[in-house]
């Protein structure tokens, strides 16, 4: 996980903009939120409905940001 927070830090850092650096940070957010997910809260064991609604929202919001950004352009 630190490896990841470091690259999206080192991306900004250069100044790496665009469509695919939005959709690379938004990949390495989704890798990051299903480790926490999975891991960190313990939701790997419980029942279908927690996991639909855990990875459902995080996959609703992740859409939702590209779909903005892509209206956007």
């Amino acid at each position: 996980m630190l490896l990841l927070t470091l690259s999206t830090y080192w991306m900004g850092k250069i100044g790496f903009s665009g469509v695919i650096a939005i959709f690379l940070l938004l990949l390495t957010t989704i890798i990051k939120a299903t480790i926490i997910i999975r891991d960190f809260m313990e939701l790997r064991d419980v029942s279908l409905v927690w996991r639909i609604m855990m990875y459902g929202w995080l996959w609703g919001i992740c859409i939702a940001i590209s779909i903005s950004y892509l209206i956007s352009l």
